[in-house]
């Protein structure tokens, strides 16, 4: 990392005044966007869905059904072009009388494919989620729905330019990469991509609700999952029996700033990653306190920018593999046992595993991705000035420099979209009936300042906070003080009572830290990861990858 280069950057930003007082005075800043009118009624009555056996061997185990709800790809034409989403459904398995209705779920994303999240029912404790259809489903343009948006299924191949910015060159090329992807969907996605915003999944909803012949929905919403479950209950609070919602999206900061919060979030919880595998230099030999890993993983990245590791693992590879540490707990000893695995033993293995595993590559392999910024760059106006983006992530790189470019590569497709945006409904809960809202105090996808927000607008909700804990959307993964609260309301409704005051409501302990094998104690392992419901085939770890979606 040329470290001169960049505070010559900033330094010049700051002289022409782009900087006052810690204030980021851009160009091209945007005012606050005026509330969208709630729609009418959809007024749209689906077909029956035709269910069937699902081509997913864990699905069909369960005797779940699967099959597709056909809905308009525009709202405001219901007779015109007709889309497919695809459903799956875990019925009920309890007496008529004691049934509860549906239980619509989403993973986040946006672009996460939640078709086989009807499994979730069966991670509540105390047999609660027993009572309740558990509906999963691919959104508009994801996974197995028709049509499925692909761009260009290479765009994460290996060892890419350099994601920090340190070059004119290095710039033009990630912008011309980026405007490049824009226009790959522009040309895939065609009249799809005018119809893929939080809206037009909320209306999807809503004719699912239909679909089920119910009066009312629950939902059960993760990361982007619970802005989808804001904007239903701001416009249909009639229609919602309960939510809840984990990892709760701040509807103040829909999307731009949304992501440049996570990026100084990011960075906290990466040092607290490091601290950890720093707790355990016994096992993984990298360095004995966390600024001593810290530091050899950018001494590592740095070296990658002429060498990569075998030649595939550059320096943006190395950062996304580490991504998901700050996400949460789940793979912290993976991503340790790759990074001593390098450089221990000059093994990179564990490395390219790790990457493959997150960031696919081949034919349609970029669908949540595509679906990710199909969605975002049309719920609302990005600044379309590239000098604002230049000015807020060398600001915010500089204090927190693991995530931020990586981070504004991601999206900047959205300064090239080729679909109009639209504007985002204002968030207001002040008619929705009581909801549990659930976050870790320490997420980094979705800070908790999101959290207490949404508690704010929404006056009959409660929320759960994970003390202490760097895991996102982390519900139903063994903590029995948050879990069991989770049970308790959807078995009965009933929420923790409410706290005066901008806090939380309940305090429970976040998801536990691992603790690496050789120096565990068979019970703590045990305590650590504990046992999926009955008949899972899904670990802990796989239903937190499915729960994270893209970017969460």
């Amino acid at each position: 990392m040329k470290w001169g280069n960049v505070k010559k950057i900033v330094a010049a930003l700051a002289a022409a005044g782009f900087v006052v007082g810690g204030a980021v005075l851009a160009p091209g800043a945007q005012a606050a966007p005026a509330a969208q009118p709630a729609p009418a009624q959809v007024s749209y009555d689906p077909a029956p869905i035709a269910w069937g056996t699902c081509a997913s061997p864990g699905l069909a185990r369960r005797g779940a059904q699967c099959g597709f709800l056909e809905v308009p790809l525009d709202y405001a034409k219901p007779t015109g072009t007709k889309i497919k989403l695809a459903v799956s459904r875990i019925k009920a398995k309890v007496p008529a009388e004691q049934y509860q209705g549906i239980m619509l779920t989403n993973p986040g994303g946006p672009g996460g494919s939640g078709l086989t999240l009807s499994v979730l029912g069966e991670y509540v404790p105390n047999n609660a989620g027993a009572a309740y259809d558990w509906i999963g489903f691919d959104p508009r343009g994801v996974g197995s729905s028709q049509p499925s948006l692909s761009c260009d299924g290479s765009y994460f191949g290996y060892n890419r330019p350099n994601y920090v910015p340190i070059t004119s060159k290095l710039e033009k090329t990630w912008l011309d990469r980026t405007k490049g992807y824009a226009k790959a969907c522009t040309t895939a996605g065609g009249d799809l991509l005018d119809h893929v915003k939080t809206t037009d999944t909320v209306s999807d909803m809503d004719v699912l609700r239909k679909a089920l012949g119910q009066d009312k929905l629950n939902f059960y919403g993760f990361s982007y999952g619970t802005y989808l479950g804001q904007v239903y209950a701001t416009l249909y609070p009639n229609r919602v029996r309960r939510m809840v919602l984990d990892g709760n999206v701040d509807p103040r900061k829909v999307w731009y700033q949304a992501n440049l919060d996570q990026d100084v979030a990011f960075d906290r919880n990466i040092k607290i990653y490091f601290d950890w595998v720093a707790k355990y230099d016994s096992v993984y030999h990298l360095g004995k306190t966390g600024k001593d890993v810290e530091a050899l993983f950018y001494r590592e990245q740095l070296k990658f920018n002429a060498k990569p590791a075998g030649g595939i693992i550059g320096p943006d590879e190395w950062t996304d593999i580490f991504l998901q540490a700050g996400y949460y707990v789940f793979g912290w000893e993976d991503v340790a046992n790759a990074f001593s695995a390098w450089i221990n033993n000059g093994d990179y293995s564990g490395l390219k595993d790790l990457y493959d595993a997150s960031n696919a590559q081949g034919p349609g392999a970029d669908n949540s991705f595509a679906m990710y910024l199909a969605t975002q760059c049309t719920d609302v106006q990005w600044p379309t000035q590239w000098t604002r983006w230049q000015i807020d992530n060398w600001i915010t790189f500089i204090r927190a420099p693991f995530e931020t470019w990586g981070n504004a590569w991601f999206n900047a497709p959205c300064v090239y979209w080729g679909a109009k945006p639209g504007t985002p409904v204002k968030v207001d809960g002040s008619k929705a009936p009581p909801m549990l809202l659930i976050s870790e105090s320490l997420d980094a996808a979705t800070p908790f300042e999101g959290s207490l927000e949404l508690r704010s607008r929404f006056p009959k909700s409660a929320l759960i906070e994970g003390v202490g804990g760097t895991t996102h959307a982390g519900s139903l993964n063994g903590v029995a003080c948050t879990d069991d609260l989770i049970a308790d309301y959807l078995s009965t409704g009933k929420l923790p009572a409410r706290k005066s005051g901008r806090q939380s409501d309940v305090k429970c302990t976040g998801v536990p830290q691992p603790v690496p094998a050789p120096a565990a104690a068979p019970t703590a392992r045990a305590a650590a990861a504990p046992a999926p419901g009955a008949g899972s085939d899904l670990s802990r770890a796989d239903l937190q990858k499915l729960i994270l979606g893209v970017r969460g």
